[in-house]
Formats: structure tokens, sequence, C-alpha cells
């Protein structure tokens, strides 16, 4: 008789549930990791002195990566996986303007 462990075991859905949030975790600290260096590298060789760049032009993609650290993804939009395809009877158009203010 053989008993199966480690990777090639089966695993339940909460332990793949938190290998995939582990995995998301990771993903998101390397990236931040490598934008850093990114954002470092390309404020000291911006080749333009008379309009520097700063960290400030940044803060739009900063906020694009944290975003990526809910599973619902960017912007908090709540996630719509259980919702029919239009070809299955679905909304064909989902209205996410927002409303005006009054």
């Amino acid at each position: 008789m053989q008993v199966h462990t480690g990777e090639g075991a089966e695993k339940t859905p909460g332990q793949q549930e938190e290998a995939q949030e582990e995995a998301r975790r990771a993903f998101v600290t390397e990236l931040w990791r490598r934008f850093e260096t990114l954002q470092e590298w390309a404020v000291s060789h911006w080749p333009d002195q008379q309009h520097p760049l700063s960290s400030a032009d940044f803060v739009e993609s900063r906020k694009e990566i944290l975003s990526l650290r809910s599973p619902a993804g960017a912007l908090n939009q709540p996630s719509q996986n259980n919702e029919a395809e239009p070809e299955q009877g679905g909304a064909q158009y989902v209205d996410v303007t927002p409303a005006p203010w009054p």
C-alpha cells in the first residue's frame, strides 16, 4: 500500500485555497520588490532633468499592485464567478458607471 504525501497528495478545497493565497502573497511580494527597484532606476535615469520623476509619479501603479493582494481583484470589485454568462441567460450588459452626485 502506498501513501501519497507531499506535492502529489490530494488537497482539500481549504488547503487549495490556502495554497493559492500563499502563492498570491508571494507573487505580490516579489512584484512589489521588483517594482520598487524599477521605480528607483527610473527616477535616477530619467533623461529630462528639468522635469524630474519622483515617487509620486508612481502612485497609481502602486495602487494597482496593492489591489492584487485581495482575491476580488482591482478596485475591490466583487467576484462575478457565480454569475451566469450571457449565453447561459445572464446579463449581457452590466452598468458599472457610478451614479452622479445628487
